[in-house]
């Protein structure tokens, strides 16, 4: 073996035993150590449109590295420190001439070059634009453009080129989301040994509407490429299902799938299952016992003027999450007198998101407008009525609002799964608080002992607020150990081992098409052809 050739694993070992195996290394509060020289040939390897770090620049001129927010972060971080091993091909965040590969508290991180075009026609246009709305039941218009595509299509190659190498031979490669629908069968075309599995974080939208885009049959045969589809919800995967037998006319048995091979290759079987992603639960809640985020908590209590009742929402500023519905419930609630402002304040934190986009920047005016509206006519003197945060929180401050709130409002009309859900039920381990729910988050399908709500309809938003105002401390406490065993005993570890350990079962034929390879004497990409030249930068500083 050369000195260039990694490590050859032995072939089917099982996926899912990657998991069990520990990592010394954590991640410290955010930053992120980079170190150079990650080798090649992982055992799995995660591809995301985004890296989950983001660079920030020091006074100096060097780079450290910042966890980055969003849910699938959040959710695959915890998975990722479990694995030995591991890699993450993803976006840096900023458009121009990528880093090169580097290694961040022990996970290999490999970065995808994307230009400015890239970024308004591929993830602001075909993505935000075209994709999102769609397979978010077209809350506002889907647009479509021709250029946007070929931008797509070409920014999914390039995720593709730049995850086939590094993985091992007979590995597993991991991609997740809409950005990269294309993205498995582009890998497949290169490795055909390794194990695909894809991850659809985000609602699949009915075939009537799945049938609108342009190059649908395109994204549907990308997707195609994974031995393994999964989805949130049972509901998505039937969708997913129904658009494959309709335009595409493939053979379809329940959720398994047959797909012609590529070139001389066999039919494979594609399997689309459900699996509900969740949170490290055991790691939020631990977070409850630390000193300084119940002191945290108290203080924001006080800060906030004491009130009876502190009612929070968290959101990325998207028009899919219900803010506009809950200020308006609210507000409603307010003028009629049903909820005094002296006794009652609600939180809402709005990420920033998408901001380049113009119906992000017309939500956030929208919204900035109400609250503004909602202050100026309720607020008491020295506090708000709506406290309006649109800013990032670190986990620790995240916490701290969820163990202060009396009640939080997930009141999305429509949505993946919404992990803040669990988040605030994991911190909530001295079972008070009250979770409203909208039906439509892919959350409502498990912990049934919420607060359910259409947020659609406003007057029943309403009721669904006083009740969880008014609900007594024995019927939180019933509610909410209900919504905690389901919470820790799901938790994103046992997520990722279920759909790992089915991906081990359905990706096989990957294993046969090696054998298959390898005896007619040819052999896959191998890891080993990474070009050594892309050494990582060392400007890159270790914190």
């Amino acid at each position: 073996m050369s000195a260039r050739e990694p490590p050859r694993p032995v072939l089917g070992r099982p996926t899912h035993a990657l998991l069990a195996q520990p990592r010394t290394q954590r991640r410290s509060h955010g930053v992120h150590h980079a170190r150079p020289r990650p080798l090649p040939g992982h055992e799995l390897v995660v591809v995301a449109n985004r890296l989950p770090v983001d660079s920030r620049t020091l006074p100096d001129g060097a780079t450290e590295w910042v966890t980055s927010p969003g849910g699938l972060v959040t959710a695959m971080e915890s998975v990722m420190r479990t694995v030995d091993s591991g890699a993450w091909v993803g976006w840096a965040g900023a458009p121009g001439e990528a880093p090169d590969p580097f290694e961040a508290d022990g996970m290999s991180l490999y970065p995808v070059r994307l230009e400015q075009e890239d970024v308004e026609r591929y993830y602001e246009g075909y993505s935000n634009a075209t994709l999102w709305p769609l397979y978010h039941d077209v809350i506002v218009d889907p647009v479509f453009h021709r250029t946007w595509w070929d931008s797509y299509l070409s920014a999914n190659q390039r995720f593709a080129e730049a995850a086939a190498p590094v993985a091992a031979r007979g590995g597993t490669i991991w991609v997740h989301d809409y950005q990269l629908r294309l993205v498995p069968r582009l890998i497949r075309e290169k490795r055909p040994d390794v194990r695909i599995g894809f991850f659809n974080h985000i609602p699949f939208p009915s075939v009537e509407l799945f049938s609108q885009p342009p190059k649908r049959n395109s994204i549907l045969r990308g997707s195609l490429g994974a031995d393994l589809l999964g989805f949130q919800r049972e509901s998505d995967t039937l969708n997913f299902v129904a658009a494959v037998r309709k335009p595409l006319g493939y053979h379809v048995e329940g959720t398994t799938i047959s797909v012609p091979g590529l070139g001389a290759a066999p039919r494979r079987e594609v399997e689309a299952r459900t699996f509900p992603i969740s949170i490290d639960s055991a790691a939020v809640s631990a977070l409850t016992e630390d000193p300084e985020i119940r002191e945290r908590a108290a203080r924001l209590r006080h800060d906030l003027g004491d009130p009876d009742k502190i009612v929070l929402g968290v959101d990325r500023l998207d028009y899919t999450k219900g803010i506009r519905h809950r200020l308006k419930a609210w507000g409603e609630l307010l003028d009629d007198g049903s909820i005094d402002p002296h006794d009652t304040v609600m939180i809402q934190v709005a990420t920033p998101s998408r901001e380049r986009v113009e119906a992000y920047r017309r939500l956030r005016d929208e919204v900035e407008l109400t609250v503004g509206r909602i202050n100026g006519e309720h607020a008491p003197l020295g506090r708000p009525a709506v406290s309006y945060q649109h800013h990032s929180f670190d986990r620790r401050e995240m916490t701290a609002m969820y163990m202060a709130a009396d009640v939080v409002l997930v009141t999305a009309p429509r949505d993946g799964m919404n992990l803040v859900a669990k988040e605030y039920v994991a911190s909530r381990p001295d079972l008070h608080g009250v979770l409203v729910l909208s039906e439509f988050a892919g959350a409502a399908d498990e912990p049934r002992a919420a607060v359910l709500v259409n947020p659609h309809d406003i007057d029943e938003l309403k009721s669904a607020i006083l009740r969880a105002l008014a609900m007594p401390e024995e019927e939180q406490e019933e509610a909410m150990r209900s919504l905690r065993h389901q919470v820790m005993e799901n938790d994103v570890q046992s997520w990722a081992h279920d759909f790992l350990e089915h991906l081990e079962h359905a990706g096989r034929e990957a294993q046969a098409a090696v054998r298959v390879v390898r005896s007619r004497g040819d052999e896959p990409s191998a890891p080993e052809e990474i070009d050594e030249a892309r050494a990582p930068s060392p400007t890159f500083r270790a914190c």
